[in-house]
């Protein structure tokens, strides 16, 4: 079961109280910041109640594990490293740990790795903080476009 990436593109000022809500329920608190969720049908729910102001999609293994070396962050801001893997659980390194994350064997909190990646903003911009993917812009489901994404913001 693929992991959803979700990125927050817009503020959520001046919206309704309950996206407010669920935007803070998903950890997404700032612009720019990425949250990993499941693949299902309630978290799905969610993300279509906040699709204004979010965008995700499936994000692919060898992504998760650069996003992870280069944004993964402990509790105290320190950088996740193979050597901290090893010694908070029984994986080898940082690859490995995408791969049991990916298939769902490892939870990322389990190990106390901070559930918000801390984007910068894409190189090159968004081309829309108004408008969906179907229609030239950003907002919505991206499906496997969110992986270009996450490699023009790391």
């Amino acid at each position: 079961m693929a992991k959803l990436a979700v990125i927050k593109i817009r503020s959520d000022i001046n919206a309704r109280q309950e996206v407010k809500d669920t935007l803070r329920m998903l950890g997404l608190i700032r612009v720019n910041h990425c949250v990993l969720v499941d693949n299902n049908e309630s978290m799905l729910g969610m993300l279509k109640k906040v699709k204004d102001y979010i965008t995700w999609g499936e994000i692919r293994p060898d992504v998760l594990q650069l996003l992870l070396e280069k944004r993964g962050r402990l509790p105290g801001g320190k950088k996740l490293t193979d050597e901290a893997v090893r010694e908070r659980s029984n994986l080898q390194g940082i690859a490995e740990l995408a791969a049991a994350v990916d298939n769902g064997s490892v939870k990322l909190e389990e190990i106390g790795v901070k559930k918000v990646f801390r984007l910068h903003p894409p190189k090159r911009g968004y081309k829309s903080t108004k408008r969906p993917v179907r229609d030239l812009g950003d907002l919505g489901y991206r499906g496997e476009k969110i992986n270009d994404l996450i490699m023009r913001m790391i």
